[in-house]
């Protein structure tokens, strides 16, 4: 199966009740990096990201596939929210129900539900009921559910919000041990430490429009914009 990126946000608008939420919005996301979309509570990150995932379609403009050639794009992604949904199964369970629900069966099933386990380190918590484990081990399986599914592109929205340091730091390993095995990974988030240690390149939100876009390191040395600049200072700008 062929690329399906790079994927382009081509004058992407959102309306609610006659409300704009996003303002056309043009970006290109492209095969290789870690991307963070940055912006302060309310500027629209988890909107763009599900206008980008296809959970939202947008009120104008067009989210665009470039690479597709027919492919369906539906199949090569996946999504992992700030709380994730369990299933009342088991930590396996919920692996293996994804996969089935791609068509993937038999052995080939088990085997990626065995390895996507013990990648995220909850080999030992296969058989434990999903929603008895705690927030973090919890978030490691959503993760893990996503990563057997094998994905070009994994979008994630605020997977640490809830956690703890420890936990915070756990998850970005499995984040960044996925883009290695060669998925694209787009990421919202509102904390600046963490957008420093995860972004190869920023796209900084605000009230609804897309401000800045560019690799992360002259982003966060010299931002171009000045909503980006207190952004990054912790001043409020409206």
């Amino acid at each position: 199966m062929g690329a399906v990126l790079p994927l382009l946000l081509d004058g992407v608008c959102f309306d609610v009740r006659g409300q704009r939420l996003i303002d056309s919005v043009h970006g290109e996301l492209r095969q290789g990096t870690r991307t963070v979309i940055l912006g302060p509570n309310g500027a629209g990150k988890s909107l763009t990201l599900k206008l980008c995932h296809g959970l939202l379609d947008p009120t104008a403009g067009a989210v665009r596939w470039l690479g597709a050639n027919g492919t369906d794009v539906r199949r090569v992604q996946a999504m992992v929210f700030q709380r994730p949904v369990m299933l009342r199964r088991s930590a396996a369970a919920n692996v293996a129900y994804a996969l089935a629900v791609r068509g993937i069966a038999g052995a080939e099933r088990k085997r990626r539900t065995d390895a996507a386990l013990e990648k995220t380190g909850l080999g030992d918590l296969a058989n434990r009921p999903a929603r008895v484990l705690s927030i973090g081990e919890q978030q490691k399986l959503a993760l893990a559910r996503a990563w057997a599914l094998a994905p070009q592109v994994l979008f994630l929205d605020e997977p640490t919000a809830s956690l703890d340091p420890a936990a915070t730091r756990a998850v970005e390993t499995i984040i960044n041990a996925i883009h290695h095995e060669g998925a694209k990974i787009v990421m919202t988030t509102h904390n600046l430490a963490q957008a420093r240690r995860m972004a190869d390149d920023v796209l900084f939100l605000h009230r609804g429009r897309l401000v800045e876009q560019g690799p992360a390191e002259p982003f966060f040395a010299n931002p171009r914009s000045r909503e980006a600049a207190a952004f990054i200072q912790g001043e409020l700008y409206w």
